[in-house]
């Protein structure tokens, strides 16, 4: 069962700032290590000197610290517009009435939990389901698709919405928008690299050690094979890193957004309805999957329990945030 005793909000906050810039700081390490594995083997030069000596200037490290560092900042700046518009999300029409009701409820929680007014977005999809993003409460975006618009009422909406109001609040956005954008990137590049070994990766690693007198050589092969076990273990343990982010963060986010409606049982029942819609959010993509309320990939590793579920799994299994959200109403089972 879920530790669910109160933590301060604004501990919360700073926790998840400080994690926003430990990530954003590993990200440019990465690269850079990425792009000196790159001048290492590929372009035979040894920019730090490990093995022999420095030949030119290091270009793919440097290159590889440039780029990280630009995207880095433009994933924090203009990440969660990327999520929406890799959606499909659309923003809530305003003459149009049959919104009027979602419009209401992000007001009346907005109110409630005394943050700005976030802008509200509609994902062309059946599937119940919802996320938040954004860089900070100031600029922060609520997405809803069709699917949990037609399948909720009003209480079960609204208590949705305050969930995803806590994940602003607590700066969770922040944290999981730069993940997701980071997360793309890292498998992007990685996959750049493996598909670079096809010419030939330690032919500069040769020149060099034929350069150094033929030293160096067990040395070369050594880190040549802990650069490709990094390359290609890098996509898998980033996501494994946002699936953590994102159960931990749940279980919280389920209870703040039970303390903005006064009514866990609301969010609970508005779990069980999307935990039936079985079908899988399809407008959402997977390195988004840690943003929503519940999987949006149809996994059924997030309802298992267990070592490897923990590992695996986007989200914590929704019959445990029932049975939560339930104990904080004191229903009897």
């Amino acid at each position: 069962m879920p530790d669910l005793r109160f933590v301060n909000i604004y501990e919360q906050q700073r926790r998840n700032i400080r994690l926003t810039i430990l990530i954003m700081i590993v990200f440019i390490l990465f690269f850079t290590l990425l792009g000196y594995g790159f001048d290492f083997f590929y372009f035979g030069n040894d920019p730090l000197g490990l093995v022999g000596e420095s030949y030119g200037f290091p270009v793919a490290t440097f290159f590889a610290l440039i780029f990280s560092s630009i995207f880095a900042t433009y994933g924090l700046q203009s990440g969660a517009k990327a999520v929406l518009s890799s959606a499909g999300a659309f923003p809530v029409p305003e003459s149009n009435p049959k919104y009027q009701t979602l419009r209401n409820v992000v007001e009346e929680m907005k109110i409630a939990s005394g943050l700005p007014m976030p802008k509200v977005y509609i994902i062309p999809d059946h599937d119940p389901n919802a996320f938040a993003t954004g860089k900070n409460p100031d600029n922060s975006y609520i997405a809803v698709t069709e699917g949990l618009l037609e399948k909720l009422n009003r209480e079960e909406l609204q208590a949705v919405v305050a969930h995803e109001m806590s994940h602003i609040k607590n700066y969770d956005i922040r944290l999981m928008t730069i993940i997701a954008a980071l997360v793309g990137a890292i498998a992007l590049l990685s996959d750049f690299a493996i598909r670079g070994m096809r010419f030939g990766g330690l032919s500069g690693g040769r020149k060099r050690s034929s350069r150094g007198g033929g030293s160096g050589g067990p040395i070369v092969i050594i880190l040549f094979v802990i650069w490709i076990i990094g390359v290609i273990l890098a996509p898998i343990l980033s996501r494994l890193l946002a699936m953590a982010v994102s159960r931990r963060r749940e279980y919280l986010a389920d209870a703040s957004g039970a303390e903005l409606t006064r009514n866990p049982l609301a969010l609970a029942e508005a779990l069980e309805k999307i935990e039936k819609a079985a079908e899988p959010t399809k407008s959402i993509k997977r390195g988004s999957a840690h943003l929503c309320i519940v999987n949006p990939l149809g996994l059924k590793v997030n309802e298992r329990e267990g070592s490897f579920a923990d590992l695996f799994a986007t989200h914590p299994p929704i019959s445990k945030r029932i049975l939560a959200l339930k104990s904080m109403a004191y229903q009897q089972l």
